[in-house]
């Protein structure tokens, strides 16, 4: 998560309709409203099928948006789930020093607050979304923020992170967590082209309607890299029962390595979305309230309980680990009423997978 550095400008429908009137006035007089203030951009609908996104909370939002300007667009029609395709750029003036841009807007419900339900259906499309979107990207594609490049680059993150949610009590198996991370390092490096990937497929990034997915939001951390850190979206997004099929589905099948990497990812964005979660609960900047435990009382306390004890807890040690047959552990952090944010992470063994 970037820095936090709100922009100077306070982001009104006065001013984007401001804005609008001096650059692009044949979108002025439509209806405009607050959709949502993300970590790096303010979401305005306009209209029933564009969104006005503004940077206003890290310095690094201009970038990201002019990211997603230039390559969406050419991206957008080979994948099989709608995405925020930019139409118009907003250059910056002195009123609003900063770029911004319109796109297509997306139905859908965020993940975090209704997650996919139906298993099958879930499985195929993001195994369809991915399998497209996973394709060699072209000389000059961006290069990754971290999360899709070696996964050596995020030990440093991941080990202050660890710690943290050690002292703050959210793991009961610190153990596990840290040997499902040791043998993701330990798989063989990614040795193929580097590919387009989303790089942050976590529930709040991609939509749901019907118990399926039906949208893909925030390309701001597009670029070119390695499929494991997509793929770890398998235990972050899907239902129970549904990661061997989509495994099953995803093109190319991936090899041991690549689900131990992956593995590996999840683990340590299941991390960032319990300290997420737990700054939420406190009111500190970057939180999510909606990502965290169970509010107090017995009930709560007894689902809490049991949701922390199945997150890298084993289960049969001596099942067969065939790819698509791994045990796996739940943490379901979805005790505030309205959160259903489920993290799911291979951690029964820390052995090597067989295929």
């Amino acid at each position: 998560m970037s820095h936090m550095s709100h922009t100077e400008a306070e982001i009104t429908a006065e001013l984007i309709r401001d804005l609008l009137e001096e650059q692009h006035p044949d979108l002025a007089d439509r209806p405009l409203g607050l959709g949502a203030r993300g970590w790096d951009n303010q979401l305005w609908r306009l209209g029933e099928d564009l969104a006005v996104r503004l940077p206003w909370a890290t310095e690094s939002a201009d970038a990201l948006l002019l990211k997603e300007h230039a390559w969406l667009p050419s991206l957008a029609p080979r994948l099989p789930l709608p995405l925020p395709v930019p139409q118009r750029l907003g250059e910056p003036t002195e009123r609003f020093p900063r770029p911004w841009i319109v796109t297509t807007w997306v139905p859908g419900t965020p993940a975090d607050r209704a997650p996919a339900t139906r298993a099958a259906d879930a499985a195929g499309a993001l195994a369809a979304f991915l399998t497209a979107l996973h394709r060699p990207a072209p000389a000059g594609a961006p290069v990754g923020r971290g999360r899709a490049g070696p996964l050596a680059d995020r030990a440093e993150g991941f080990a202050g992170q660890l710690a943290q949610a050690t002292d703050l009590g959210l793991l009961p198996d610190p153990d596990a967590v840290r040997a499902v991370w040791e043998d993701a390092l330990d798989a063989p490096p990614w040795d193929g082209p580097p590919l387009w990937v989303h790089a942050d497929l976590h529930p709040a990034n991609i939509l749901t309607a019907d118990g399926t997915f039906c949208g893909v939001i925030d390309f701001g951390d597009l670029c070119a890299g390695n499929p494991a850190s997509d793929l770890a979206a398998a235990w972050v997004l899907l239902p129970d029962g549904a990661t061997a099929p989509f495994h099953d589905a995803y093109r190319p099948s991936p090899d041991s390595a690549t689900l131990r990497r992956a593995r590996g990812n999840a683990a340590a964005n299941a991390l960032g979305g319990l300290l997420i979660g737990h700054a939420g609960e406190r009111g500190l900047p970057g939180g999510k309230p909606s990502w965290g435990p169970p509010r107090t009382g017995s009930a709560a306390t007894a689902h809490r309980d049991d949701a922390r004890l199945r997150f890298g807890v084993g289960t049969d040690k001596n099942r067969p680990t065939a790819v698509g047959e791994l045990p796996t552990r739940t943490l379901t952090r979805a005790g505030i009423p309205g959160c259903a944010i489920q993290v799911r992470v291979m951690c029964s063994q820390v052995e090597r997978i067989s295929v």
